[in-house]
């Protein structure tokens, strides 16, 4: 018996087709362009020499993060929200979603006195929104550090591993990966996951939308969830291989050097134990 396809001819374990541009934004330190299906999101990363108040006398950086989607980027126009005076609580969920993400991939100790700041704006949205802008930012994240380190601003390499996110859900009785909105809006069950690229959870967000779940479900998706993660960091790690490459060969100049003072040691070594 052939395997059921979905509505758009996709199996239930294919996520949708998914291309990422880097370097769309002229001025911005990071930035890139992620399609995944109709879902389109623009992320740009910016440093800036600073910290917030409450990491003044610290010795770390910071990496916040903000998320909008534009007024049409859904079937039908939705009012911007700087016009109601604050944002949604939707979006500032999705906002600490992506700040909190970010930092679990990467050492604040490693950029003292540094503050990056990844947005994420929402050109049109077919389902996953949050989850591109997990996937799209950390590629702009690590572009704009690549050039910190190259500039010399941060001494060492504060990426600690890749890092992606993608939805999964249960829709006509079947697992699905990477739903669109014509499945999101009809799943019983519906997951967001992000991960790293060494199979690590970052954060799981489950819900039975129309029916409560078993724990064979939720395994199934998180099967089908870390299947697509490992997808998507292949096609991070093709779009960065340039930025990744750079990054590798200051690395290795910095091996070769004389064993520095030992105040210093740790700026070239692994990530200080926390």
């Amino acid at each position: 018996m052939s395997e059921t396809l979905r509505h758009d001819g996709r199996r239930p374990d294919q996520k949708r087709a998914v291309s990422i541009e880097l370097g769309t934004m002229k001025f911005a330190e990071g930035s890139a362009l992620i399609q995944v299906g109709d879902t389109r999101v623009l992320a740009s990363a910016s440093v800036e020499k600073r910290v917030p108040r409450f990491l003044e006398k610290s010795e770390q950086g910071w990496l916040t993060a903000e998320y909008a989607m534009l007024p049409r980027a859904t079937h039908t126009r939705s009012q911007r929200e700087v016009s109601r005076g604050r944002p949604s609580g939707r979006t500032a969920e999705i906002q600490r979603l992506i700040g909190r993400s970010l930092r679990a991939v990467i050492d604040l100790k490693a950029i003292p006195g540094l503050t990056l700041t990844v947005d994420c704006d929402v050109l049109q949205a077919d389902g996953g929104t949050r989850t591109a802008s997990i996937t799209a930012g950390y590629v702009a994240a690590v572009q704009a550090l690549g050039r910190s380190l190259l500039a010399g601003d941060i001494a060492r390499w504060p990426v600690l591993d890749s890092l992606a996110a993608i939805s999964m859900g249960i829709v006509d009785g079947t697992p699905c990966l990477d739903l669109d909105y014509v499945e999101d809006s009809a799943a019983a069950v519906d997951m967001n996951l992000v991960a790293t690229g060494s199979g690590s959870l970052v954060e799981l967000q489950g819900t039975g939308e129309q029916r409560s779940f078993e724990r064979h479900e939720l395994d199934s998706l998180l099967d089908l969830g870390m299947q697509g993660i490992t997808e998507l960091v292949a096609e991070q790690e093709a779009v960065l291989a340039d930025v990744l490459s750079d990054v590798r060969s200051l690395r290795d100049k910095g091996e070769r050097r004389p064993a520095p003072p030992k105040d210093e040691a740790s700026l070239w070594g692994e990530p200080d134990e926390v």
